[in-house]
């Protein structure tokens, strides 16, 4: 007998082309599941010190981007590698003003 997969609904997310270009968003505010996602799988911060640094979220919204960020992980993984790349691209065109200042600041990502 088959069996069915159960679509999850993800009460807290908003996708509307207005906000953010249309990137899932936690409902109400401008911070991007990508926002969350990032902290939580890249920089290895637990959801409770991410509500220290977004105070005016819960828990229930952070759980929420984070389920929806695993179950769209290929799809926002994308995105995150594509603006690294513009990020990059942007630095080597333009100096920033810091650097002007005080020379040359040693990339942490490499």
């Amino acid at each position: 007998m088959p069996t069915l997969a159960k679509q999850v609904k993800h009460p807290y997310i908003t996708i509307d082309k207005r906000i953010r270009g249309g990137e899932p968003v936690i409902s109400g505010t401008g911070i991007r599941v990508l926002d969350i996602a990032v902290r939580y799988e890249i920089m290895g911060i637990s959801p409770d010190d991410i509500l220290i640094a977004f105070p005016h979220l819960n828990l229930s919204q952070v759980h929420d981007a984070i389920s929806y960020y695993y179950e769209h992980k290929n799809e926002i993984d994308r995105e995150w590698k594509t603006e690294v790349k513009e990020t990059v691209a942007l630095r080597k065109k333009h100096t920033s003003l810091l650097e002007k200042k005080i020379g040359k600041i040693k990339d942490i990502h490499r």
